[in-house]
C-alpha cells in the first residue's frame, strides 16, 4: 500500500475527533428525558468508525501518535457504551 502522509494525518485527526463528538453529544442529550437507546447506537457507531479511522491512519502514514490517541479515546467510548447497554439490560424486566 502506498504511503500517503497527508491522508493519514487527516484520518488520524478524524479518529481523535469522534470521541470528542461523543462527549459533546453526551453533554447535549443527558437528562431525565434522554433517549438512551439512541445514545447507545450513536456512541457505538462513532466509536467503531473512529477505531477504523485510527487503523486506516496508521496504515497510510505509519505515525503512531494520532492513531494511539484515537484508539484509546474510541476504546473508552466503546467501553462506556457497553456498560450503558449492560445497565439498560439489567434495569428492564
Amino acid at each position: 500500500m502506498k504511503k500517503i502522509p497527508k491522508a493519514g494525518f487527516i484520518f488520524g485527526g478524524l479518529s481523535v475527533l469522534t470521541p470528542i463528538l461523543s462527549y459533546i453529544l453526551f453533554l447535549k442529550t443527558r437528562g431525565p428525558n434522554a433517549d438512551i437507546y439512541f445514545m447507545i447506537t450513536v456512541f457505538g457507531i462513532l466509536s467503531v468508525v473512529g477505531i477504523l479511522l485510527a487503523v486506516l491512519s496508521y496504515g497510510l502514514s505509519k505515525r503512531l501518535v494520532l492513531p494511539i490517541i484515537g484508539l484509546l479515546g474510541n476504546g473508552v467510548v466503546l467501553v462506556f457504551t457497553y456498560f450503558l447497554l449492560l445497565a439498560m439490560g439489567i434495569s428492564e424486566p
